[in-house]
């Protein structure tokens, strides 16, 4: 059985092996090992914070595997961005340039520098194992979070967040940098994302250009990838998609990889999800996988059953139930793994 819990830094190094396997272009998991120290350091300052703190917060949970208890994924939330350091994107509009006279009427889009998102909560840094992509692993990894976001709704704003990874080759070569960063920047696409990894980010402010791009002066190459993915990035973008989370026409600064955003209140699972009470007893699996957490914030555990709660309780093994660390008449919090449609 694979659980969810909390990072802790006993996973250092193994969080370390994931950042590097993770590959160029994964700018919240940069292979750096003081970096890594640091954000397990404040992921459990925040699970052990009473009270939230209101510039923002670091979650990072990790998929342990059964039988070893071996680490094979990673994911993360910050519950406010941007209010410690500036958050950018390029947001996409719209130009008119008409001549009433001449009879010329143009429309152009545009890429505009932009902090919209400054106070949202960002769901983020997820990384599974590739041998691990099966089952309901992805799932369970992705999805862990918005029980997270359910049941403590009091630390998170309205309105969620996911960076999608834009589009580059095998070397991490992107094409929308290659067309537009380099020219301001005067580096490659990798050395400007791991420094924005390590929270480097006034250059951006000090670099960018400060007025409207008009898209159709980038090259072919470049505006193909305007709101595309990473050919390993499209799975959690469905995943998103089925939850609720839309494309707002807002792109990443350096590869031009989408932002997908969603109300708390309308994800999918945060809306369906439920309160039912454990009992501990012989259980019949059920053809549909759920979703189930308990709801301690120190000790957050979730994983996936296909165990099927009835008149408000759900029957569970004794060994599960050890492993979600809840007893008898606790309350768990459930939800169906997918929409039924």
């Amino acid at each position: 059985m694979n659980i969810i819990r909390p990072i802790r830094s006993s996973d250092l190094d193994r969080l370390c092996e994931l950042a590097r396997d993770s590959g160029p272009g994964f700018t919240s998991l940069p292979c750096n090992r003081e970096l890594l120290e640091a954000k397990i350091a404040a992921s459990e300052v925040a699970f052990s914070q009473v009270k939230a703190d209101p510039l923002g917060a670091s979650y990072l949970f990790v998929l342990e595997a059964s039988p070893d208890n071996k680490v094979v994924g990673v994911c993360g939330i910050e519950s406010a961005v941007g209010l410690r350091e500036p958050f950018y994107h390029y947001r996409l509009g719209t130009v008119v340039h008409a001549s009433r006279e001449l009879g010329v009427h143009n429309s152009f889009q545009t890429l505009y520098l932009c902090n919209d998102y400054t106070g949202c909560t960002e769901v983020c840094t997820l990384y599974l194992t590739p041998e691990y992509r099966q089952g309901h692993n992805g799932g369970l990894l992705s999805r862990c979070r918005f029980l997270f976001l359910a049941q403590f709704k009091e630390r998170f704003p309205g309105k969620i967040i996911a960076e999608m990874r834009g589009v580059s080759d095998t070397e991490g070569l992107s094409p929308f940098w290659n067309g537009l960063g380099r020219h301001f920047f005067s580096m490659e696409f990798s050395e400007a994302d791991y420094l924005t990894g390590l929270g480097n980010k006034v250059f951006i402010a000090e670099l960018m250009p400060k007025h409207s791009i008009y898209i159709h002066l980038l090259p072919e190459t470049a505006r193909q990838v305007i709101g595309e993915v990473h050919e390993q990035t499209v799975p959690a973008r469905k995943l998103l998609e089925s939850e609720g989370f839309r494309y707002e026409e807002y792109i990443d600064i350096f590869d031009a990889g989408p932002t997908l955003a969603c109300e708390l209140k309308d994800i999918r699972a945060v809306r369906k999800s439920r309160y039912v009470e454990v009992h501990i007893g012989p259980c019949q699996q059920h053809t549909q996988p759920f979703l189930i957490s308990n709801t301690s914030l120190q000790n957050f555990r979730c994983t996936v059953v296909e165990i099927a709660p009835s008149e408000g309780r759900i029957t569970l093994t004794a060994e599960l139930a050890h492993l979600l660390q809840v007893s008898e008449g606790d309350k768990v919090r459930v939800v169906p793994l997918k929409s039924r449609s």
